[in-house]
Formats: structure tokens, sequence, C-alpha cells
């Protein structure tokens, strides 16, 4: 998982986390959207998505071969 696969992970989760103090949104609408805040913090920490390996997905950048 790339760098800016993680950051817009955690400021999604950081923004689902504050819908979900603020009570904004009621309901299990709220449990749904902590759990799936959390999932995308682990993820982030970790590095591994486990959604992107049966679909052979990447968004590591791809190392450029020195040329010499």
């Amino acid at each position: 998982m790339g760098y800016t696969d993680r950051i817009i992970r955690v400021i999604i989760a950081v923004i689902l986390a504050g819908l979900y103090f603020s009570g904004s949104i009621i309901g299990p609408l709220n449990f749904v959207m902590m759990v799936f805040s959390v999932i995308l913090i682990v993820t982030s920490v970790v590095g591994i998505c486990p959604l992107y390996t049966p679909f052979k997905i990447s968004t590591l950048r791809k190392k450029l071969a020195n040329k010499h």
C-alpha cells in the first residue's frame, strides 16, 4: 500500500470518527461508520489491504531500475 493511499485512509477514518463522536448520524449506521473507521486505520498502519490481494491491486510506486 502506497503512502498516498495510507494518508487518504487515515483522513477518511478521522472524518468518520468525528461524525461518530459528534452524534451527527444516529442508529446502526453510526456503528458501521465507526467499525469502518477502525478498519481503515488498521489497514493504514499494517500497510496491507486484504481486498487488494485477490484483485492484484498495488498502490506502491514502481521503482525505476538504474540504467547505467
